[in-house]
């Protein structure tokens, strides 16, 4: 059942409950003053959560009006015991949904009203004063206040959430998209330089270049399988991780970079984060040195320490001026390795190449 459609069901039970009462009640006096006033004080509940400031104001000054025309709901002798509920109800209302502005406006615009009521109707008991603006208007309201911030906290953690999966599935995009088009540019540059000289050897670089778009087809899918319908389920590979590096060094030889890798200790299992962490980053200073480097020589050192992972990846290219340190390649490399408390290095130690250096921390 909808939020609307439980609001309709509790203003007519409350209405039917104060109705009963000042009908069955010998203590009431069942004029058009009172069926009307009974009414009007609980009908608008309807709305309770998309105009609670109107309720809260109607509630209050039908109350008012009631006591100034003799009497009402509020005759001698307590209130019909729905009548409470329903003014407990509209200051909750008003401090569970409205901006802190409107909520305390009306607080003090319906206690003053009940209050009034409370004069009007000859009590002068303190009992009564606060039971009419503490019981009914001021801890509802207050418990209102309590289950809004709450409420609030809870979105904002959502939106925080939401924004951080965005950032990671850009950075995502950003590496697959990068890396795919420039091999495919690099491949498909190297078929047509031999096109004419070697048929064949063209033609393979044209088969790797169709291996490279499924790839990375494969992958944009994998990527965007969290943005689709819920319910959906995407019958996709599992996400690239350091195991795969070999391949990935394999397919840039295959487009003409020469690059070594090199493996420093002795592996051990990652967690699964820092594990697809580290691939995208090989994957994306490699894609940066076919970039703006071009065809180096390239070496690709991952190193297994007693309490850390570091991740090299240097060229012997013309150097910073040529590293793309401007993009956001180096940007996305640095969020993921902070991501998971780790520090990434970046530069042209001796002003000639360029090397990104990346430590993961590892528990013992």
């Amino acid at each position: 059942m909808d939020a609307r459609r439980q609001d309709v069901l509790l203003a007519i039970a409350l209405a039917i409950g104060v109705e009963l009462q000042v009908l069955l009640d010998d203590s009431f006096d069942a004029t058009a003053v009172t069926v009307v006033g009974a009414l009007a004080i609980t009908v608008p509940l309807a709305w309770r959560r998309v105009a609670p400031l109107p309720v809260v104001l109607v509630f209050a000054g039908a109350s008012a009006l009631q006591a100034a025309l003799g009497g009402g709901v509020y005759q001698e002798g307590p209130p019909p015991v729905a009548a409470l509920i329903a003014g407990a109800v509209a200051f909750y209302s008003l401090g569970a949904h409205m901006a802190e502005r409107e909520a305390r406006l009306g607080l003090v615009a319906g206690v003053v009203g009940l209050l009034a009521t409370h004069v009007l109707t000859d009590r002068s008991d303190p009992q009564g004063y606060l039971f009419a603006g503490g019981l009914i208007g001021l801890s509802p309201w207050l418990a209102g206040r309590v289950v809004r911030g709450r409420e609030l906290r809870s979105a904002a953690l959502e939106r925080a959430a939401a924004s951080e999966e965005r950032q990671r599935i850009a950075r995502e995009l950003h590496d697959v998209v990068a890396h795919g088009v420039v091999l495919m540019v690099m491949q498909a540059q190297g078929a047509r330089r031999i096109l004419d000289l070697d048929p064949e050897r063209a033609r393979e670089a044209l088969g790797a270049i169709e291996t490279t778009g499924q790839t990375a087809l494969r992958e944009l899918r994998q990527s965007l399988g969290i943005l689709r319908e819920d319910g959906a389920r995407a019958d996709l590979a599992p996400q690239p991780t350091l195991g795969d590096v070999a391949d990935l060094v394999a397919e840039m030889r295959s487009a003409g970079l020469q690059v070594k890798l090199c493996v420093e200790g002795t592996a051990r299992g990652l967690a699964d984060g820092v594990d697809r962490s580290a691939y995208r980053i090989v994957q994306e200073a490699l894609t940066n040195t076919l970039k703006h480097a071009g065809l180096v020589p390239t070496r690709v050192t991952v190193s297994y320490g007693a309490d850390d992972l570091t991740i090299e990846v240097a060229d012997e290219g013309p150097g910073p001026a040529h590293n793309g340190s401007g993009g956001q390649g180096l940007t996305g490399m640095r969020e993921r390795v902070r991501l998971y408390g780790g520090e990434l290095e970046a530069g042209s130690p001796n002003g000639h190449g360029f090397v990104v250096t990346a430590r993961f921390p590892l528990p013992a």
